[in-house]
């Protein structure tokens, strides 16, 4: 269906997340305001399920609507998937192997008759690695895309999203009549937006969206069979309710791939959060801010190996860590005096630098150019395809001092925790500026980062961490980490170097800033069990040669 031009004009000069925001399904994303104590607190995302319990949480001043997940929900799937006889997962890419074996596992568990069958191209090198996993064309539970795609019920599409921008149509007029399509981003919608066209009116469209890359998503989900389940935080989205049951599929669907909490979202608010987020703090950020600091500890007298160790080991071995389990401003609290003036100097001379970049990211997103630069990268890439990223002299050291690690050892360098809080503040600031909800702007800028991102960096260096996420993430982090580095380096660290005195304003907005409670909520919903990279796992893994 193609919308008007003005309806396109009108939609494409929005932002992607604003103060009210309705989907295709008439629901409100802000619901109230209330004045309690003279302190507001705002109703975002409110939503309800009959199967499934519905809790409020409060962050900060705002009160959001959560599924907590666990194995124990699981007898409810059946019931939320009613109707449901055949599950197609598309594609074999970050997501998919990860999302069909819990799904697969999950659905066993509880002796249920639907089927997850994975849908590939049949000369595919990932048929093969289907296979290895006990997918099989003989027992229905791999079988050709499009063949899967019109006999499904549920089409989870985990193609690459470059791919989805070609194939739409022909995935549209495969799907049966009245069948659900499952994403787990939002860029499909984004390019859709951008060309003036919307999904199918016959469908319903929703979409489980987790906070972490495919690997970790299955990880945690073998890991925490033990503990009532541990994975990777999910937003989900309800574009389009044909059925009257979109809701209660989607979060089915979460629950059944291991998702620790559930939080609403709409689709044009996750994939700009998704795509910003990737190329902020989260991949690109993270990758130019080592980057960065491993270069001015050197030039500062450090050996090579001192450097990566209070640049790169100090983030993924000790800041993240702090983080995940107490929150940004613990680590902030845990400082002593001294530690806590050099935190303050780095912080306030890198946080409008990191900030005139992440806007400019979001800006780029937002209107439709960063998805244009997607789709264009997929054109060309056989021509050019997704070069070796951690060859450089960086990583060929931290080779070397992730060989000969004490974890009790890593040093806890307040530059450094500097610099990177201060990115990680300046992308919330950036999210919360744009009207996207505190559960999205935690896990899109912290959550991610600390508990699916960092460890895979922390076990195997910055190619293991940006590779085994999507095309569109690993595309954007190689994109936007040499802004980085070059704007720290040019702005933030010699503001430092000429004795800039630190903004009292900025560190006191740091100190009392709302994100903190919010922060602090998501860690009591964390599940007892960090991610292990170094122990046998069934997901795919992927090493660039």
């Amino acid at each position: 269906m193609k919308l008007s031009s003005i309806a396109l004009l009108s939609l494409l000069a929005a932002p992607c997340a604003t103060a009210f925001t309705t989907t295709a399904t008439g629901r409100s994303h802000l619901s109230f305001v209330v004045d309690k104590s003279k302190q507001l607190t705002t109703q975002r995302n409110a939503f309800k399920s009959s199967i499934f319990e519905v809790s409020d949480v409060t962050f900060a001043d705002t009160k959001e609507s959560i599924v907590k997940g666990g194995r124990d929900l699981f007898p409810l799937i059946p019931k939320a998937f009613e109707g449901i006889e055949k599950i197609g997962v598309i594609g074999w890419g970050s997501q998919a192997p990860a999302q069909g074996q819990n799904l697969r596992d999950t659905l066993s568990l509880i002796k249920s008759p639907i089927t997850v069958t994975v849908g590939l191209r049949k000369k595919s090198a990932s048929w093969q690695e289907a296979q290895s996993q006990g997918f099989s064309e003989k027992e229905g539970t791999l079988g050709e895309m499009f063949e899967v795609i019109s006999q499904s019920d549920l089409v989870i599409l985990l193609i690459s999203d470059a791919a989805q921008a070609k194939l739409y149509k022909d995935i549209f007029k495969a799907m049966k009549p009245g069948a659900t399509l499952g994403l787990s981003h939002g860029f499909l919608l984004g390019y859709l937006d951008s060309i003036g066209e919307t999904f199918p009116q016959d469908l319903d469209v929703i979409a489980v969206c987790p906070k972490g890359m495919g690997p970790s998503v299955r990880r945690l989900y073998e890991q925490g069979k033990s503990v009532n389940g541990a994975g990777i935080n999910a937003s989900f989205a309800v574009h389009q309710d044909k059925s009257g049951k979109a809701t209660e599929r989607a979060l089915a669907w979460g629950v059944a791939i291991g998702s620790p909490f559930l939080f609403e979202t709409t689709l044009r608010s996750e994939y700009c959060s998704d795509i910003y987020g990737e190329r902020g703090i989260l991949l690109g950020a993270v990758h130019g801010i080592v980057e960065s600091l491993f270069r001015r500890y050197m030039k500062q007298g450090m050996s090579p190996e001192e450097a990566f160790l209070e640049s790169s080991e100090s983030i993924t071995g000790n800041i993240v860590k702090v983080i995940s389990k107490k929150g940004i401003k613990a680590l902030y609290d845990q400082l002593n005096p001294e530690d806590k003036k050099i935190f303050q100097q780095a912080y306030s001379a890198s946080y409008k630098p990191a900030k005139e970049i992440l806007q400019e990211i979001y800006d780029e997103v937002s209107s439709g150019n960063e998805i244009r630069t997607v789709i264009m990268h997929g054109n060309r890439i056989d021509k050019y395809p997704v070069g070796k990223i951690d060859g450089t002299f960086t990583w060929q050291v931290g080779e070397k001092v992730r060989a000969s690690r004490d974890e009790d050892k890593i040093p806890l360098n307040p530059f450094t925790a500097g610099v990177y809080v201060a990115t990680m503040m300046a992308q919330i600031d950036v999210l919360l500026e744009n009207g996207h909800p505190y559960s999205e702007v935690v896990n899109e800028s912290v959550i991610e980062a600390v508990d699916s991102l960092c460890p895979y960096m922390h076990y195997r260096g910055v190619a293991f961490m940006v590779d085994n996420c999507s095309f569109t993430a690993k595309t954007g982090s190689r994109k936007w980490a040499p802004r980085f580095d070059y704007i720290l380096e040019q702005l933030a660290y010699t503001a430092v170097d000429n004795g800039k005195v630190v903004d009292d304003q900025l560190i006191k907005a740091f100190e009392n800033h709302s994100v903190h409670q919010a922060v602090e909520e998501c860690c009591k919903l964390r599940p007892p069990v960090d991610i292990s990279c170094d122990v046998a796992t069934t997901t795919r893994e992927i090493v660039i040669q």
